[in-house]
């Protein structure tokens, strides 16, 4: 899918490709204070490689990406997981992280008929807990006390994704032709 920034350049949204890895690496660093290994990158890419998306711009370069895998717990409902959302300063405000968020949703829908998906956020991260409990309509499950290697709480949060079940899919025809339009 394709959205025009400010600036009027087209941002694309593609699943992302094992190349991808390097840039989506690159854009965390750059972004978020919570950092991954290559091989944390390697196994969501091997395990579940419809699930994450990347954004790019006109040249190519990742400005933003969604992180996501499916929680392995054979006695609980089939959901996932966000593992890592990032959007580069110059790209936020756009409605990247959604569409990158919605994508990731749908993608957990259509592939393991996953019923909700959770995250972990800072409790101090005001901008992402608005997207995600505004936005998105994420809801809080539970503090996580010393979550984060820093000894910061996080929020556990959930979004059920009925609403979204009931929803056309866009399958792959649909997004190839998103790729071309502009919005």
């Amino acid at each position: 899918a394709g959205i025009r920034n400010q600036t009027n350049h087209l941002i694309l949204f593609n699943v992302f490709q094992p190349e991808d890895l390097m840039n989506m690496q690159h854009c965390n660093l750059l972004c978020l204070p919570e950092n991954y290994q290559m091989k944390y990158y390697f196994y969501h890419g091997l395990s579940w490689p419809q699930l994450s998306y990347i954004a790019e711009d006109e040249n190519g370069k990742i400005v933003g990406y969604v992180l996501a895998k499916m929680e392995e717990d054979p006695d609980d409902v089939p959901h996932g997981h966000i593992t890592s959302l990032a959007v580069k300063r110059s790209h936020r405000r756009l409605g990247l992280a959604q569409k990158l968020m919605d994508q990731a949703s749908r993608a957990m829908i259509e592939n393991f008929n996953a019923k909700y998906v959770s995250l972990h956020v800072r409790k101090s991260n005001r901008a992402a807990l608005h997207l995600y409990s505004n936005t998105l309509k994420f809801q809080i499950s539970e503090v996580e006390p010393k979550y984060y290697a820093d000894g910061e709480d996080a929020y556990a949060m959930k979004r059920d994704l009925a609403h979204m079940a009931d929803e056309k899919p866009f399958g792959s025809v649909c997004l190839w032709c998103w790729r071309h339009w502009e919005f």
